[in-house]
């Protein structure tokens, strides 16, 4: 069935919200960095995610993997994921500075050795990593180094946020391609000739295997392990983790995953993004509904029972 195209009152909602998210970013890129990501962080926790009903996913979320978790607990972390998408989204609007500060860190991990052993030899590489502290910080790094990274990603529902947010993505180097077919033909090119791509892979995608994440079912997209297999391409994670003072970041690559079955190379993706989950809850991007259509979730609904048969 063909998704129904927006009415003119959403649409018109999506303009004012886009309008507003200028107005703040404006703002907050004419101040000092380090108070931008103050502010920014700060609205984002305090007026934006509870008012566009992120918090509330966030939280349901947290109490379907952690039931055991005290409330007051969920809220510190609901908190300081919005905390950090807010630091986020400003960082990467504030390209010069931001790009400035990530090619002076340190790149960490058993990975390094094996990435530019790959680029030596010209065999394409995808890193891959999640919605984690904040993976263009990773790229940043990367691309301060020489490397040409390329990425895909899902265009965002909102259209006039979309179309100013892609800049941002491109202005950090390298291609960025859309999801869909045109979008990923240009992407199979660049990696087919010995290029360096991006893929992020903890979103639900339909109709995908469903893997553990967490303890919990979550459909997960095997597209970066067929292209690895595909195409003799390097498999590495690679994360940026946010530090102690909200600025700073620890960039780490970690040892490439080996070719086989694709469930199997994605199951040690999602083991090893769940480490880092359960180490810092928040910095991962708990308001996505990772868990949906995987056969439970937060806010399903129990299975119609037969008529005529006790509950």
């Amino acid at each position: 069935m063909a998704r129904r195209g927006k009415s003119k009152a959403e649409k018109a909602g999506d303009w004012l919200s886009d309008l507003a998210v200028r107005l703040l970013i404006g703002a907050a890129l004419r101040l000092p960095y380090e108070r931008r990501l103050a502010l920014v962080g700060w609205a984002m926790r305090r007026v934006v995610a509870p008012l566009a009903g992120y918090r509330a996913r966030a939280l349901a979320n947290l109490a379907y993997v952690f039931p055991q978790m005290p409330l007051a607990e969920r809220r510190r972390i609901a908190q300081g994921v919005a905390e950090n998408v807010g630091r986020t989204l400003i960082e990467n609007y504030s390209t010069e500075e931001f790009t400035a500060r990530m090619a002076r860190l340190p790149l960490q991990g058993e990975g390094v050795a094996a990435l530019e052993a790959a680029r030596a030899a010209g065999q394409p590489v995808i890193l891959v990593t999640g919605h984690f502290g904040n993976y263009e910080a990773g790229r940043a790094a990367l691309v301060a180094r020489g490397h040409d990274i390329g990425g895909l990603y899902r265009p965002m529902k909102n259209i006039y946020f979309n179309d100013h947010y892609v800049k941002t993505m491109q202005a950090f180097g390298g291609p960025v391609f859309a999801q869909g077919r045109r979008g990923t033909a240009g992407f199979v090119r660049h990696l087919r000739a010995g290029g360096m791509l991006v893929l992020l892979f903890d979103q639900h995608v339909r109709n995908e295997p469903v893997l553990d994440f967490l303890g919990k079912p979550a459909r997960t997209p095997t597209s970066s392990a067929d292209l690895a297999r595909r195409y003799g391409a390097l498999l590495l994670p690679f994360y940026a983790t946010r530090a102690e003072d909200g600025v700073g970041f620890t960039v780490e690559l970690e040892a490439p995953v080996p070719h086989g079955p694709p469930e199997a190379m994605m199951q040690a993706l999602n083991d090893g993004l769940a480490a880092r989950v359960r180490a810092r809850p928040e910095q991962w991007f708990w308001f996505h509904n990772r868990w949906k259509g995987a056969g439970e979730g937060p806010g399903k609904k129990p299975p119609r029972q037969p008529r005529g048969k006790p509950r």
